[in-house]
């Protein structure tokens, strides 16, 4: 028996639990509060494909006679085919099974539908895949064929990673979402409900906390909340997290109450913990008016209203405690590859543990980014120290190395900061982030990320203009990003961009040349995944509350339910739409270094401008001469090992010189360099005390203060070509 329970309904990821209960379950462990948790997406997914579901599925498209298409005909007949193998591919896809892999390489062992008829054109794909790669891509486009029988047959709201997300997407009016929970359940409500009730029995909650990222979780919330209301109408149900942090902040619809007691908005914690204290302590006056609420809102005298009237302050990041995935089903999730892109499959494959290096925006200036919005306006960082310790504790309860940090943006001095802190105490782990692309990622900085675990970023190259980039107020230039994305891919660091079409006032022409600049950010292998998304105006952004400024103008409507994406006509009056495919294409070529040579008209069926951008403007970016200098304050680190030392003499005009020879090694190769004797006995003990496990990093001006105390000119020493040779071995300026 627990306080709270905490849910996260169907459907977001398959591979790992989406992180918002671990995070309030940690803080709620610090306050002693009593708490269960539950993915009901991953348990769901895994009732649905099972042998044992299927068969009731095929019998039931049967007795219904909902098979009309010719590839869910095809799908039925084959029925025995796609039975036998569904319990051990999910095995597979869970990593219980690997030996699969080779029955699912095979050409005969899986049955096909139209999700394989891809499989003609994706040969150059499987080059790039080992066959652990492949087989989970073939068994993932099985899935997606089975999928399509459940979209067709049985369900037409279903999806992998959503349910009945068009309810969810700028519902204005309650009307459409509250009329579809008056239908009898669906069969995949009632797998959801049956095991929601298993869990009421075991937990037997008093307050049920349900956590709604995206519109695609919301219809299962309500369900959930409905079938709570109707049998266990003593339970108290809140609704937080993504969605009504974005959405419901304008909810004004008394109904939405018939199943939800609470919405919370913003950061959950105190909005939580003020919930536990009104709901669970018994001492508590019953008098509504009496109690405190942090951002919620509740039904009063039968009018919604929002109460935010207690005296207790927010806690500190360092306050919250680390995130818990206890009770979580964490050996059951499946790693799926749907699309050969390797950042996508960082998404979708393998077990990730979430953490956040800072709460919200450090940048937060992006016009149309929800900067108004607490979660992304209120900044605030936490230690390396703390973040590490955090790390382990996960390491250890979880059993993963695995970490995707989930920060709106990065800031580059913590990722510096946790990096040196991941490497002082030898910690094997392997992360990724976003981040921005700015000028503060040098080469040096991309190599300590990269020694300490660092496989991966994705940031917003956004239009690829500068003229709307500068007026996105994202505070980089084409040109910072260039070199920003090469310094990473030369650290072996994977990157992801973010593309953007239809910002207001874009012409015809300026998205033709983002697309020639992404061409030929691809073709130079600095940036190696992508996609493009569409302009969304949303209500919190600069942009939304002041249209005018944009060029655009809002088309409103009349706001009881949901408020974020808002329709708006662009002063240009270009259909962006027209766009879509010819960039999505494009871009899916250029990732597998395909279609450079290609005119960029090939990739449209209506006419384009030519682009009015240099054929080598990326190329004439990453030439910018470099002046070798560092900033005083810049910190010297060296990750590498101390050399082999011999000490040899050199005779020339009757002068004979003591000097040392140094071999460096490293993981591949081997370096030799020669320098003085004084010089080089000076540079041994310093490379000891410039080593991350020696505690504070010591600045180029200190080095440059010890080093003259004994010899002259520092600067002619350390940009001398032999020290030079020394930054691929480890010697780091950050």
């Amino acid at each position: 028996m627990k306080d709270l329970l905490l849910i996260t309904p169907p459907f977001t990821q398959l591979n790992t639990p989406y992180p918002a209960t671990a995070y309030l379950k940690g803080f709620l462990n610090t306050k002693n509060i009593s708490a269960f948790q539950m993915d009901l997406g991953i348990e769901v997914i895994l009732e649905l494909f099972s042998k044992k579901t299927f068969e009731k599925l095929f019998d039931l498209a049967i007795d219904n006679d909902t098979i009309s298409s010719e590839n869910c005909q095809r799908i039925y007949t084959l029925k025995d085919d796609y039975l036998q193998p569904l319990d051990a591919i999910i095995l597979f896809l869970q990593g219980k099974n690997q030996t699969l892999a080779r029955q699912i390489c095979t050409t005969n062992f899986l049955p096909q539908a139209s999700r394989f008829e891809q499989l003609e054109d994706m040969d150059w794909a499987f080059g790039e895949m080992g066959m652990q790669d492949k087989a989970k891509h073939l068994a993932t486009l099985y899935l997606e064929d089975l999928s399509d029988f459940i979209i067709e047959c049985i369900d037409p709201n279903f999806g992998f990673s959503r349910y009945a997300e068009r309810l969810g997407q700028s519902a204005n009016a309650f009307d459409e979402l509250y009329d579809s929970l008056q239908n009898e359940p669906t069969f995949i409500d009632e797998i959801t409900l049956a095991l929601l009730e298993d869990k009421l029995k075991t937990v037997q909650p008093k307050l049920i906390c349900f956590s709604v990222p995206f519109p695609g979780n919301l219809y299962s919330a309500f369900r959930c909340a409905q079938y709570i209301k109707a049998n266990y109408p003593e339970i108290k149900i809140a609704i937080g997290g993504g969605f009504p942090n974005t959405e419901l902040r304008q909810v004004t619809d008394k109904r939405v109450f018939n199943f939800f007691d609470f919405i919370t908005l913003d950061d959950g914690e105190l909005p939580i913990e003020l919930l536990f204290e009104n709901v669970c302590h018994s001492e508590q006056s019953e008098e509504i008016l009496e109690k405190q609420f942090k951002r919620t809102f509740i039904l009063e005298n039968d009018k919604v209203v929002y109460k935010n009237n207690t005296t207790k302050p927010e806690y500190k990041q360092l306050e919250i405690g680390t995130p818990d995935y206890s009770d979580l089903l964490l050996e059951d999730y499946i790693s799926v590859i749907e699309i050969a892109n390797p950042m996508h499959s960082l998404w979708s494959d393998g077990r990730w543990n979430k953490l956040t290096m800072a709460h919200g925006c450090y940048w937060g200036k992006c016009t149309f980014c929800d900067i108004s919005l607490d979660y992304i306006k209120i900044y605030e960082p936490i230690a390396a120290a703390l973040l590490v310790d955090r790390m382990e504790q996960l390491i250890a309860q979880t059993g993963e190395n695995g970490f995707h940090f989930v920060d709106e943006a990065a800031p580059p001095a913590l990722m510096k900061a946790l990096a040196l802190e991941i490497i002082k105490r030898k910690l094997t782990v392997t992360w990724w982030t976003n981040i921005r692309f700015e000028k503060n990622f040098t080469q040096d900085l991309c190599y300590l990320l990269k020694a300490s675990g660092c496989i991966a970023v994705s940031g917003g190259l956004e239009v690829a203009s500068d003229r709307l980039l500068k007026l996105i107020d994202k505070g980089v230039t084409v040109e910072q990003v260039a070199q920003v994305t090469r310094n990473f891919t030369q650290a072996n660091i994977m990157v992801h961009s973010y593309l953007m079409y239809g910002y207001p006032t874009q012409t015809i022409q300026e998205t033709i040349d983002s697309l020639e600049m992404v061409r030929q950010l691809f073709e130079l292998g600095i940036i190696q995944s992508g996609f493009w998304h569409q302009f969304a105006l949303t209500a919190h952004s600069p942009i939304g509350l002041n249209p005018s400024e944009y060029g655009i103008t809002p088309n409103y409507k009349s706001i009881s339910f949901a408020n974020n994406d808002i329709d708006f006509t662009d002063k240009t009056g270009i259909d962006h739409n027209m766009f879509s495919f010819g960039l999505k294409k494009s871009l899916f070529n250029f990732m597998h270094g395909i279609g450079f040579d290609m005119d960029l008209q090939e990739w449209f069926d209506f006419d384009i401008p030519e682009s009015t951008i240099t054929p080598y403007y990326i190329e004439d970016c990453l030439n910018t001469e470099t002046t070798l200098s560092t900033k005083p304050t810049a910190k010297i680190v060296y990750l590498g090992h101390l050399p082999l030392v011999a000490e040899r003499t050199k005779t020339k005009k009757g002068f004979t010189n003591e000097l040392l020879e140094m071999t460096f090694h490293d993981k591949t190769e081997s370096l030799q360099i020669t320098v003085n004797k004084p010089e080089g006995e000076w540079l041994l003990d310093t490379l000891e005390t410039l080593k991350p496990s020696h505690g504070k990093a010591l600045s180029f001006s200190a080095l440059k203060k010890d080093f003259e105390t004994q010899f002259e000119d520092f600067e002619l020493f350390w940009f001398s070509k032999q020290m030079q040779k020394l930054k691929d071995f480890g010697l780091l300026q950050l």
